[in-house]
This record gives C-alpha cells, structure tokens and sequence, in this order.
C-alpha cells in the first residue's frame, strides 16, 4: 500500500513581518556557531511533506547541541517568534513549518546520535533520526522498537505524539517505551523529564511534546529482538457484499481473543478496477515463530476466497521490516518524497465496536464514491486492540495519549490526481465522507476520537477528538512550562482561559 505521509489545506498566507530583525537573528547565531539559513539563503528550503501548504519561516537553524537549542529558543523569544521543532518533517499539516509564516524552525535534523546501553538496552536516540535509521541502528544490537513502517518519519515527531507499530500490540506505543527527555523549555533552560524529574512535562511530552518544548534527545526502553518474524501483504478485489463481509469478519477476530500479541496488522481499502469493486488488502508482521504463522492468521484468513496476490517474507527482524516497510530503511539512499493530500483519522473504542452497518456503510461509499474519484485514495485500518494488547494495558492517565480503548484507528487518505497542486476542492468532501459514512451508522454519543499523528486541521472540536479529557491538564502544563505561548503551531495546546 502507499504510504501516508504529510499534510493538508493550501491557504494564502501572510508575508513575514517586516518589524522582525532578521540581522540580530543572524548575529546571535553567529555568535552560538549555529548554522541557519535565512529567505534567500543558498540551500533555504521550507518545503512541505504536504504540499498543500506553502509556508515560509522567518529561518530555519541547524543546531547539534541543546546548548545550540536553547540559543535558539531564547533569539525567537527575544523577538516574540513562534518557535517550532522540526524532526522529519512529516506533519500532515506542516506543524514542523510553523503553520503560517514567520517562524522560527528548530531543525533537528543533525542530532542523529543513537548510543544503546549493553546492560540495560535502554537507547538514547537523538530526535532527527528517522524511523529506518532508528530500525537499522538497534537490530545491529539485537534491540527493537515499536515504531511506523514509513521510513522516512522522524522520530522526534513521531514518539511525542503516539508511534503506532506492527509490533505495538506487543511492545507499545513508541511513546510508552520513552523512558525520559531532555527538554529545551521557552526560558532556554535544558530540563530532564521522568518518572523523578519534572513528571507532569513528562507526562505531557508523552502525548503532546512540541506543545511544551523542544525535545533534544530521547531515552527509550527497547527490547530484544525475536528470533524470526514475517511480513505479509496479500490483496484481493472484492465486490461490496464480499468486502463487507471481510471486513465484519476482521472486527469479530479482532475482538474473539485468539490473535496473540505477537501479530500485528491492518486492513487496507484501495480503487476498485470498476464501480461497485474495491482492493482489499491485509498485511502486517508476525513477531511468532515462523511455522505458527498460517496457524495464527487462519481464524480470518480462511474466512476470504483466496487472494489475487500473495507476498510472505519470513527472515529475521530487520528483514520482516524491510519487507513492509515504506521507503529504504536506510534513508541516505534516496530523498524523501512529497504529496499533495488530505488525510483524517478515527479512533473508534473497543467498548463500542463498528456496527454492521456502519462498516457496510464505508465499503459502499468507497466502491461507489471512491470509484468515481479521480484521486488517488486509501483507507487503512490499523490493529491497536485485542486481548490483553499493550496499548490498552497502560492506564489512561500514566500518559497524554488519550485512547488507550482503542479497537482500529482509520487512516482515510487521497492526494491530487497528479500528487502535486492544486489539491481539488472535491478531496475535502470525499475523505470526510468516509468518515461520516461511518459515524452516521454508529450511536449519536458513540465516543470516537482522533490520531495526534494523522493531524487534520479542518477536524471539529480537534481538542477533545486527540486529547479526550487530558486536554484541560494539558493546558495547565502548558501555562506552567510555557506561558506566553512560544511552542505555537495551528494545533499546539492552548493556554487556558482565563
């Protein structure tokens, strides 16, 4: 399947203010030895992954220290900037960009340190790397983590507001593996935040990190590394009964108990080849022993006629990674990509599964709707829940992250015809009727939430769609931690009212 990547609406945005003092900018950087690039600049660069957005900050700055950082964060607040982190640069509405023009980019794309502790595996990992690199670098030492299959997804971003992996069912969300942070707070002052230093920040930069400062590097737990795993991706086309069907019988292994742990997966939903067809894939990693794969699957798998494609790599760890993974795991082989989309995501809790009706509802849209699309579209429908999963098992407050009753989350996703601008108006209403042809079949108080991750600038009542209950504790530490409110992007928590 294709990957999803970054972000959302074009709109006309404001030039830089001209009040602010770009040559005292550059004399302060200057003076810290932080490389910064400038408009106009050779090499100035302020591309979106999402390109969607065109936004211009007023620079952007490389430091490789949190010495450098604080520098940093202390120039944009003697100028009353905005000040935002960048790690891969994957935000779907171009956070890591500031939003809207005038910015100043904290990019931490040279902090790519990665150490792992041989007693105790905990890794420390600077917030530029990305995932592959992340992935590569603790195979080599027997450790893994939970993360993304997209490469390319930095993981400063990525840990700060969830991780969702294959292998999340088993280890986690990324976040739940982050021990502790180093943390550039909007005074300048490098913090430490952990169970004994600084909980609540903590607490906070487990769910919602760019709101309250800038992460400088990250101690994860990891964990040894199965001794073989397997990577599956098979693809069917279907008609909207049999699709229906498919997907019914999905939600009801998924909620039987017998998927062990060590499964992780998705569903996936792809243009028909005529009206009334969708592609239904199903693909993920099993983290089991090899010969017990078609065993594990069997409950579902046998239910579906047999596929039209078939791919099955079984191998070590890293291999089963790279067999589904999104891009080189190893990113200095090739650039990262761009796209011109629009992307949402529902959370739906397992205490109130999908009705029948609901997820015949969505099907019928996509072969339908979707067919007569000139989009490139997907729907992904990621595995978070089942017996005993590891992200359901973490108490609602230890963490920000919010929806640990978390059955499926829903990925909708179409770009351009082309994947360059302009995006067509038509996008818009087409992914968000995915979502209503779901949420129209569901109960009027049927508590669904949304994935920081996937973020949507154009989502409702966004606040309590990620953040749920924690949102008003989160404002909170953000009046403490950052009180004039420089961490400021279109989706960063809100002072409280007063």
């Amino acid at each position: 399947m294709r990957a999803v990547f970054a972000l959302a609406a074009f709109v006309a945005l404001p030039s830089i203010c001209s009040g602010q003092n770009t040559t005292k900018l550059k004399e302060q950087f200057i003076a810290e030895n932080i490389t910064a690039l400038f408009q106009n600049d050779v090499g100035y660069v302020a591309a979106s992954h999402n390109l969607r957005y065109t936004v211009e900050p007023i620079a952007i700055a490389y430091p490789i220290t949190p010495e450098q950082i604080s520098a940093v964060v202390k120039a944009g607040v003697d100028q009353t900037l905005n000040v935002v982190a960048r790690s891969g640069g994957h935000s779907y509405i171009a956070n890591g960009l500031g939003g809207t023009n005038g910015s100043l980019v904290v990019d931490l794309s040279r902090m790519k340190s990665i150490t792992v502790d041989e007693a105790t595996g905990n890794a420390i990992i600077g917030p530029g790397n990305r995932l592959g690199d992340v992935a590569l670098a603790l195979s080599d030492a027997g450790r893994g983590l939970p993360h993304g299959r997209c490469a390319y997804v930095g993981i400063g971003g990525h840990s700060g507001f969830g991780g969702w992996g294959y292998a999340s069912r088993m280890w986690g969300m990324t976040l739940d593996n982050v021990l502790s942070a180093e943390v550039v707070l909007a005074n300048g002052s490098i913090v430490t935040a952990s169970e004994d230093s600084n909980p609540e920040l903590y607490w906070g930069v487990r769910g919602s990190s760019a709101s309250f400062g800038i992460v400088a590097s990250l101690e994860f737990r990891t964990h040894a590394v199965p001794s073989s795993a397997t990577a599956f991706e098979f693809l069917w086309e279907m008609d909207i009964p049999t699709a229906s069907n498919a997907f019914i019988k999905f939600q009801s292994w998924a909620l039987s108990g017998d998927i062990p742990l060590e499964f992780g997966g998705e569903i996936g939903f792809l243009k028909g080849s005529s009206y009334g067809l969708v592609q239904f894939a199903f693909l993920g990693n099993y983290f089991g022993p090899a010969d017990s794969f078609n065993s594990t699957i069997a409950p579902f798998f046998d239910t579906l006629p047999p596929p039209d494609t078939a791919a099955v790599t079984q191998g070590t760890w890293i291999e089963a990674l790279a067999a589904i993974a999104v891009g080189d795991l190893n990113t200095t082989t090739q650039p990262d990509s761009n796209d011109t989309f629009y992307a949402k995501s529902l959370m739906a809790p397992q205490t109130v599964p999908l009705t029948n009706a609901s997820m015949t509802s969505l099907v019928t849209f996509l072969a339908e709707v979707g067919f007569n699309s000139s989009d490139f579209w997907h729907v992904e429908v990621e595995l978070y829940g089942g017996n005993q999963s590891a992200i359901n098992q973490v108490n609602f407050d230890d963490t920000a992250f919010a929806h640990r009753d978390t059955l499926f989350t829903f990925q909708p996703y179409a770009s351009s015809p082309n994947l360059l601008p302009p995006y067509p108006n038509s996008g818009f209403s087409f992914v968000d009727g995915m979502v209503s042809s779901l949420t129209s079949n569901m109960p009027n108080d049927w508590e669904w939430g949304a994935y920081p991750n996937y973020i949507d600038d154009r989502l409702l009542g966004w606040q309590r769609r990620y953040y749920g209950s924690h949102y008003d504790r989160l404002r909170l530490l953000k009046s403490s931690v950052d009180p004039h409110d420089t961490f400021h992007f279109p989706t960063s928590i809100e002072e409280p009212q007063v």
